[in-house]
């Protein structure tokens, strides 16, 4: 079954509780709360707003994604006002500003009143609004092509390019990620993601208001604040969403913190996603809570591709197999396709769903670079496959595929097997070129606490013994700290820039 056959828009409205909203809560930011009456009401006064100040429908609206209910009012009335929304990030810098204002051209920007004036966008109206709860309903929005959410990269490759989602395609991901999740309006979604990426947005905010459920969001992370949110008695049941990093300090605190570690068995899932969740945390988090966590793969061109399922028990280094309506493919470097689950062969994921996006804002080259007419979108990431369908993520192409001595080296490997290396906290590996190998394996690595240097000697022939010998690092580089953006991912060209 192709993917668009399987999507037929079953629920032709994207939020249908806006529509036809009652009392039933909708959103939870640190201390306010608006239930769906107030949330579609706040979200038509902005959308009357921007009406009144010339924009229609067709055009752009930036938001700056401040952690408040206002930011969401104003992202839902855009759709409402039939205006895509370009998300703002309060930390850009201003040649970063510029470059996304000079590319999507907005005809207006949305701040949050609430929160300091963000840098000067040259020549754009600034609505500096703190919308009220208000009762009031949404006019229809209708699941069709039309671009919702124009989303900017990182600009690891050059500039940032802006991902056009459609709302189609936030549909189609939502409804598929429902049925592996068995995600239902009885969920309240505990996150402390930005809003400004798919996991925080698309998955915690949209994905709760599709299946009519709730977001209890919190501004900021702590440990305090996650153990509040999972335990209010205003949830009937949870799901947590988190990365990596933030699993590893609830699991650390946890091991002493008896309250806590019962407060993580609250919820009804516990999901990871942004970066493969080490096996170490994957196995403390079970040892404490008596389950695992179930994580995910997706990239912002395509939204969610992989996931395990509810009723599936979570398998440390694995992110499912292709959720509802997703084709996934392996293929080699000349995108011709692998047929191999042997959970050794590596390729490039290549993924055709009705979740891939529209294409990139004004760059038909880079869009055709990796669209092909078919619809394969072909992701830059290296997986295997495993006999059942599961796939395991190894890292990108361009920056975890080492060729070293002849041999294809997928980079995620081997730092799962150095995290679990006692005296390891954090570690990343790179290739770096040799004249004799072509590669050689380096890894910068955190250690846990100064106590653990003596352990360090032996982390090269840690590996030998536990992978192929041709995978040991030949370098090992200590590092007090590895760079990751904001939502926890490493940062690896940076670190390229840091070999000799």
């Amino acid at each position: 079954m192709g993917p668009l056959s399987w999507y037929r828009n079953s629920v032709p409205e994207l939020f249908p509780r806006l529509v036809s909203p009652g009392s039933r809560l909708a959103l939870v930011v640190g201390d306010e709360s608006w239930t769906y009456t107030e949330l579609a009401g706040a979200a038509r006064s902005h959308a009357g707003a921007v009406e009144r100040l010339g924009v229609r429908a067709g055009d752009r609206v930036a938001v700056w994604a401040h952690p408040s209910l206002s930011t969401a009012a104003a992202i839902l009335g855009n759709m409402a006002a039939g205006t895509a929304t370009v998300l703002l990030s309060p930390k850009l810098g201003s040649h970063e500003l510029a470059h996304i204002v000079n590319d999507a051209s907005p005809q207006l920007a949305f701040c949050d009143s609430g929160y300091p004036t963000p840098s000067e966008v040259d020549g754009i109206v600034c609505l500096r609004e703190r919308y009220e709860a208000s009762e009031g309903s949404l006019r229809s929005l209708a699941v069709n092509d039309s671009p919702a959410l124009i989303l900017y990269t990182s600009g690891t490759t050059g500039p940032p390019k802006g991902v056009v989602i459609t709302r189609g395609n936030i549909a189609a991901n939502l409804d598929a990620l429902a049925q592996a999740w068995e995600w239902t309006e009885r969920d309240t979604v505990v996150h402390s993601l930005p809003l400004i990426h798919v996991h925080g947005l698309v998955l915690g905010l949209f994905g709760s208001l599709r299946v009519g459920g709730a977001l209890h969001y919190l501004p900021r992370f702590s440990l305090d604040g996650i153990a509040e949110a999972l335990t209010d008695s205003r949830h009937e049941q949870t799901i947590l969403f988190a990365v990596p990093t933030m699993y590893h300090r609830l699991a650390e605190a946890a091991e002493s913190d008896a309250v806590l570690a019962e407060v993580l068995k609250h919820p009804r899932l516990l999901i990871s996603g942004s970066a493969g969740l080490p096996s170490r945390e994957h196995e403390r988090i079970e040892r404490l809570t008596g389950r695992g966590v179930h994580e995910r793969y997706g990239l912002t061109e395509t939204l969610i591709n992989c996931g395990v399922p509810a009723s599936h028990a979570p398998r440390p280094g694995f992110v499912g197999p292709p959720l509802p309506g997703v084709e996934l493919v392996l293929v080699d470097d000349t995108r011709r396709r692998i047929d191999a689950h042997d959970d050794e062969t590596i390729g490039e994921v290549a993924v055709r769903s009705p979740s891939v996006f529209a294409g990139y804002l004004n760059r038909p080259d880079a869009t055709a670079a990796v669209l092909d007419e078919e619809g394969w979108f072909y992701t830059g990431d290296l997986a295997t496959r495993a006999e059942d369908g599961s796939i395991r993520i190894l890292g990108r192409r361009s920056t975890d595929l080492i060729k070293t001595g002849g041999y294809r080296v997928g980079a995620g490997e081997i730092e799962a097997c150095l995290l679990n290396h006692p005296a390891v906290a954090e570690v990343a590996v790179v290739g770096s070129p040799d004249d004799d190998l072509g590669q050689r394996i380096v890894a910068f690595v955190v250690i846990r606490s100064d106590k653990d240097v003596k352990q360090l000697s032996s982390l090269t022939d840690f590996v030998a013994e536990r992978l192929s010998p041709h995978k040991r690092p030949r370098d090992i580089q200590f590092v007090k700290e590895l760079p990751r953006n904001a939502m926890g991912k490493v940062q690896k060209k940076q670190i390229l820039a840091l070999i000799p």
